[in-house]
């Protein structure tokens, strides 16, 4: 369980003002129809994190655990700083319009290719080569996700201008920065 809350909870603070976030709004202000999108990226979301958290796993069995206490340490670490540098919607990765797929193929490439390399995507794996239960790793994230994503696409610009994002990244950093650490020191 630990696995699970602790993946949910630290996407879910991590996607806070993400690119992918601001994905979430701009579908949404652009189609107007919130259960394609919602149903889009929870099924770009799961297929995402499920390669993420197979790659974590590979990664703890071919790593030994002294090398991967490092490696594992080193990525909170770098998470820990990444979190403090705020996402922009590239406007090569914004939709312009709903492809012969409709709304619901057209969020879940859109949403599937944006968050390859994101923040979430790299925590996936990380977290995924810390729990060996990495199934719970990747269910957490996924709701994670979708626990930032989708009242954007319900509730859309109301809810992003009252959150105050930096305050988000910040606390972000800081439980990264206390993994790292963790994970550095041998802690858990």
């Amino acid at each position: 369980m630990e696995a699970f809350l602790l993946s949910a909870g630290i996407v879910a603070l991590a996607e806070m003002g993400d690119k992918t976030q601001l994905l979430s709004l701009l579908l949404a202000a652009r189609f107007r129809r919130p259960w394609p999108i919602a149903w889009g990226i929870l099924a770009a979301t799961l297929v995402n994190h499920a390669l993420a958290g197979a790659v974590g796993n590979w990664v703890t069995r071919a790593l030994g655990p002294d090398v991967l206490r490092w490696v594992l340490g080193a990525s909170f670490v770098a998470m820990a700083a990444w979190m403090l540098v705020p996402d922009r919607l590239d406007e090569d990765e914004a939709p312009a319009a709903a492809s012969r797929q409709g709304v619901f193929g057209t969020t879940l490439v859109a949403f599937f290719l944006a968050e390859m390399g994101d923040k979430t995507q790299v925590a996936t794996v990380a977290l995924a080569a810390q729990y060996p239960q990495w199934t719970a790793v990747v269910a957490g994230t996924t709701l994670g996700m979708m626990l930032a994503n989708a009242p954007v696409v319900w509730f859309g610009d109301r809810l992003v201008k009252r959150v105050p994002i930096r305050a988000v990244h910040i606390v972000s950093a800081l439980i990264f920065l206390a993994l790292g650490l963790a994970a550095l020191c041998g802690w858990g």
